[in-house]
């Protein structure tokens, strides 16, 4: 017998809303509860204990639930209240977990649901990205022992002060790894509208293809350059605490893929796909002057507005003067710009300047760092297609670039193709 973590994406539970809706009633009558949903994972769940396993569910909030919630929010106020937003926010999740026990009992089985703070899941003290500081798994134990299917909401948790919070966008995975690793379970099952990972987005390239096996690191690296199959905070736990990730689709039975530690026939492959992200923008400071202390007095100012960069590059200049470039999320792009704008003139750097219309891509997996031609075949693919290239980071497993989101789509499917030979070769997990 098994113990198994299944977490239900809000797709697997909900439709999405047919556009937006104005003013908190016509928002209510769009929920997005889908009977037949709840079902079918009910249904997905009995076989699963028909084989003897036991089984914990973590469940996200159906459709665009979230996206419904924060629109209300922001209808009242542009700037809503954290803790007030951490509070409205849970309750999507609230809604599917009691759905979810409802339609486990509809099937003859036992099973009750439970908040976050009603697990144990305890958080740090930040409304909206709160990271899970302990678990008391006590009263999942009991349940699960006494043939009891827990049915836990996911992206929430509570501060010792018993004040809600929430784990960010992409929490609810967080919380299945994170309830998967404290129980020790067999396998995290993460059940998505797709079949598995694929090499690449499939409504850009209709090469892209599934995946049986995947590392923790390429997986990390995926989800870190924009992949969305899986949070990466979630990735990283997995990793830490070696939880068994299995990613496979609620549209059928056959296996997903399988994310693992990195074995000898891994390491003989290439690439494990190519990922991209729609939301960089650039900054460049220009007439930097070149001295000890300056890069340090730039990044210090961003890192007190808590903006995350990406990619840097410095260029000497032969006048003392430098140009320092750098990413950041084109959400942080205007208050980034003004930051650096006010600097400049205290540093006495000669202006600075930014585009917003820019996309990342990256060619991810375990064989960059020991074949020498994945960089030259990439970049000789973009070249042939007039793609620009205005930035270039790497690490062992990645090979980055900066260009126009204007021409990512086009970029995404040459590479893909030009490196078609060296993605990982389908085998059985």
């Amino acid at each position: 017998m098994s113990l198994i973590v299944m977490k239900f994406g809000g797709d697997a539970l909900g439709d999405k809303g047919k556009g937006e809706n104005r003013g908190g009633q016509e928002m209510l009558r769009g929920a997005s509860f889908h009977e037949e949903k709840f079902r079918h994972m009910a249904r997905i769940v009995a076989e699963r204990r028909k084989r003897g396993d036991s089984v914990v569910i973590i469940t996200s909030a159906m459709g665009d639930a979230t996206n419904r919630l924060l629109a209300m929010a922001r209808a009242l106020d542009a700037n809503p209240p954290a803790r007030e937003l951490d509070m409205l926010m849970s309750t999507g999740e609230q809604q599917a977990i009691a759905l979810m026990a409802i339609a486990l009992h509809a099937e003859g089985l036992t099973a009750a649901s439970f908040t976050g703070p009603q697990v144990g899941i305890i958080t740090e003290s930040v409304f909206g990205k709160a990271r899970i500081r302990n678990v008391d798994t006590a009263r999942l134990e009991r349940a699960i022992a006494d043939g009891v299917i827990p049915v836990v909401a996911g992206f929430q948790g509570a501060t010792v002060d018993n004040e809600f919070t929430t784990l960010g966008r992409g929490g609810s995975d967080i919380t299945a790894v994170a309830l998967a690793a404290v129980l020790k379970a067999d396998v995290c099952e993460f059940y998505k509208d797709v079949d598995g990972i694929l090499t690449t987005d499939p409504r850009i390239c209709p090469n892209a293809r599934k995946l049986d096996r995947i590392t923790y690191d390429e997986m990390l690296e995926l989800a870190a350059m924009g992949a969305g199959i899986l949070h990466s905070r979630s990735v990283e736990f997995a990793k830490n605490y070696q939880v068994a990730l299995h990613v496979r689709s609620f549209l059928h039975n056959q296996p997903g893929t399988f994310v693992v530690e990195e074995d000898k026939d891994m390491e003989d492959t290439v690439i494990s796909g190519v990922a991209f992200n729609r939301e960089e923008a650039k900054i460049t400071i220009a007439g930097v002057p070149d001295r000890p202390g300056t890069a340090a007095a730039i990044f210090d100012r961003i890192a007190m507005a808590r903006i995350m960069v990406d990619m840097i590059i410095q260029n000497a200049a032969s006048d003392g003067k430098n140009d320092i470039s750098f990413t950041v999320s084109r959400a942080d792009f205007a208050e980034t710009i003004r930051i650096m704008k006010a600097l400049a003139e205290e540093i006495g750097a000669s202006g600075v300047r930014g585009d917003n219309t820019m996309a990342k891509l990256s060619v991810v997996g375990t064989g960059v760092r020991s074949h020498s031609d994945v960089a030259a075949k990439m970049f000789r693919a973009l070249a042939d297609s007039g793609i620009n290239i205005q930035m270039i980071a790497t690490s062992e497993i990645k090979l980055s670039c900066i260009i126009a989101e204007s021409q990512l789509e086009n970029a995404v499917r040459v590479v893909h193709d030009a490196l078609e030979e060296r993605v990982r070769d389908v085998r059985p997990a």
